[in-house]
């Protein structure tokens, strides 16, 4: 075993440093201003945190770490922390173990908790939000946890939705797909009950999973999943839609233009049982076998699935299938089409599979993973499949297998995954696709390269890592952390299928506390080196001219001014220029922020931003131009209450329209 990872070690080494010299693991984009849910979604609703990011950091909020049970992985998926930092605080060499700076204590203290052996604990939350030209009464979520009690804990996520569609059915005479009206519902998607002990643990209801470099099978975001987690989360409510879930001219002429506030919404994770055990196999061998089990139903976009009733093999190989039409009854003998894009509960998913783990060190692992699913359309829907290009691949089951490795030594960690995915499509049957990361980690530094394929046929929609073109692919990444001085994140990625390249760079700098200037700068180049004809030209000149492939280069910068323990004043601004494929003019973008904290104590908070942005400074009619102005608030009266609100005016600069107005209200007890 020792022989056979050391070959993985330097097979894995030879690769590193043959992309360059390697780049940095940090896996978020900023370490500052995460102290809670809403200064999360402030810092993804303005761009600074990515998505994925986002994802990552609330499932983190959501799960908890206790640092004294938790693995090397989890601890470092924290904001901040490099794995030689992981290892001197919670190494089994640590001298001191588990000690944080003041620094790392306030800022990892919002994704901490301990764990008590005894006593029941727990917390509920209550939400809503409406907004000014809601005709509906507002939309509700409520999210529940309790346990402490013999290793037990159960949760569970309810909601109130207003415009719930209906089950997809098929009509007998017409054949045609119709979908009963939107309204009103009690729905509880998410739900689990765990128990944990010292070397095992199970848990039934809803969850989220996953293992090695998130190639093969990972649901949770977590940089470095290991194994399953529960599941209560939900999405906070965004922007207003459209009232009128049909097309245009089934709207009634009143309510056309009418926006609402939209329901609560969650992803679909798994729903069944999982379990895992552990144990000794041999001298400082350690066994960890997981297995899992789920039915879930699963929502769909239009333009994932056809309908194979009206649409032939022929036409599907083609691509020539149109998107799913469906329909709703709005008198007894008219019917309108839908215009909404996802239909819930489409087709029910049978899943299993598991993951065998043997674990040397705290450093050195090979594990095997392995999962298959088979959709089910309901018997109401008919023939239906997905389209080519949704996240499911056609023809019925689908899976994948891989085997990931790590070994780790001084300050050197060795990842790699390879996988198998298969499926039942038309010429299709799946393909390969291989990950290796090397990461070389100091204290306040590391250095990560990354190396990818991904090859034709790969389709995992159960798979975790980034979605990367077809063809070998490389990421390198740096950051650099000089006490409370500054802070510098760099990464360069590219592509040799499409040739595509981007690079981003973002130094901060942490000191005076008055003045902590910043700067960002982000390039993408799509089809490097690649002629495309520009549109619209005519045919002697699609032969002289070339357009851009798609570029966009963009610079950010930020003044951040802490003025006292409790009052913190940010202003920041950017451009872009971008070019779009097969244009030979660029588009100019441009936004602009400026924001205030205020603290006090542990008692209360308030927060205030206006946000301008403009996608096309020379057109104002296509792309989004608007400004918002965002004001939240927290209380927390006793120690057992926290009361939290938010209010955003937004105001669109493209039409002559009202400024809206959103309200979101948040309770939360903890007993």
């Amino acid at each position: 075993m020792h022989r056979f990872l050391g070959v993985l070690l330097q097979v894995g080494l030879g690769c590193g440093w043959l992309g360059a010299w390697a780049a940095s693991a940090a896996p978020y984009e900023v370490e500052q201003g995460l102290e809670d849910e809403q200064a999360l979604l402030a810092l993804w609703e303005d761009g600074t945190l990515s998505s994925e990011s986002w994802a990552a950091l609330m499932s983190l909020r959501r799960a908890g770490v206790d640092v004294e049970r938790a693995s090397r992985g989890v601890l470092y998926a924290l904001p901040g922390l490099t794995y030689s930092e992981v290892d001197a605080r919670w190494g089994p060499a640590s001298s001191r173990r588990g000690v944080l700076t003041e620094e790392e204590a306030r800022r990892l203290a919002p994704f901490l908790v301990k764990r008590e052996s005894e006593g029941v604990s727990g917390e509920a939350r209550w939400m809503t939000a409406f907004s000014g030209s809601d005709s509906l009464a507002p939309p509700m979520a409520l999210q529940l946890r309790a346990g402490g009690l013999a290793g037990l804990r159960v949760g569970l996520l309810a909601t109130w939705a207003r415009r719930r569609l209906g089950d997809l059915r098929r009509e007998p005479g017409s054949r045609a797909l119709v979908v009963e009206a939107p309204g009103t519902a009690l729905l509880v998607p998410k739900f689990h009950g765990q128990w944990m002990g010292t070397n095992a643990q199970v848990l039934v209801g809803t969850y989220r999973l996953g293992f090695g470099q998130r190639l093969t099978l990972d649901t949770t975001s977590l940089p470095a999943p290991e194994g399953f987690l529960p599941d209560d989360g939900v999405k906070p409510v965004g922007g207003l839609e459209r009232a009128c879930l049909l097309v245009e001219a089934g709207c009634e002429a009143a309510t056309r233009d009418a926006e609402v506030t939209p329901d609560f919404r969650w992803d679909e994770g798994f729903r069944g049982v999982a379990g895992t055990v552990r144990g000794a196999v041999g001298d400082g061998v350690m066994l960890t076998v997981t297995g899992f089990g789920s039915y879930q139903r699963r929502s769909l976009q239009r333009s994932e699935v056809l309908d194979a009733v009206t649409c032939p093999p022929a036409s599907v190989e083609k691509g020539d299938c149109e998107a799913l039409e469906v329909f709703v009854p709005v008198a007894r003998s008219r019917r309108e089409k839908l215009r909404a894009r996802t239909l819930p509960g489409v087709f029910r998913e049978w899943a299993g599979g598991g993951n065998a783990t043997l674990e040397v060190s705290p450093r050195a692992r090979v594990g095997v993973t392995g999962w298959g699913a088979r959709p089910v359309w309901p018997d109401a829907v008919g023939r239906l499949e997905f389209r080519p290009g949704a996240r499911y691949p056609a023809g019925g089951a689908f899976g994948a297998v891989g085997v990931d490795a790590a070994w780790g030594v001084g300050p050197v960690d060795l990842f790699v995954e390879g996988s198998r995915a298969f499926d039942s499509a038309p010429r299709g049957g799946g393909g390969w696709a291989a990950l290796q990361r090397t990461v070389v980690s100091g204290a306040g530094r590391e250095w990560e390269v990354s190396l990818r394929y991904r090859g034709r046929g790969f389709i995992n929609p159960h798979g975790g890592a980034p979605s990367e073109p077809e063809g070998l692919g490389a990421r390198l990444r740096y950051v650099h952390r000089q006490a409370e001085a500054w802070r510098f994140r760099g990464q360069v990625e590219g592509s040799a299928g499409p040739r595509r390249l981007s690079a981003s760079a973002r130094v901060d700098w942490r000191a005076p506390p008055w003045l902590q200037p910043s700067l960002q700068l982000k390039v993408r180049e799509s089809g490097v080196g690649v002629d495309v004809a520009c549109s619209g030209a005519d045919v002697e000149q699609d032969a002289m001219d070339t357009c851009s492939s798609g570029s966009r280069y963009e610079v950010v910068t930020q003044a951040r001014s802490v003025l006292s323990e409790s009052v913190e004043v940010t202003a920041r601004a950017g451009g872009a220029r971008g070019v779009e494929r097969g244009q030979a003019v660029a588009r100019w973008d441009g936004h602009a922020l400026v924001g205030m904290r205020v603290r006090a104590g542990a008692v209360a908070r308030f927060g205030a931003r206006v946000q301008w942005r403009d996608e096309d400074l020379s057109e104002h009619t296509r792309l989004l131009r608007e400004v918002r102005a965002t004001v939240d608030a927290g209380w927390t009266p006793l120690d057992a209450l926290t009361l939290r609100g938010r209010y955003a005016w937004v105001l669109d600069l493209k039409g002559q329209d009202a400024p809206r107005h959103l309200f979101h209200l948040d309770v939360e007890t903890r007993f």
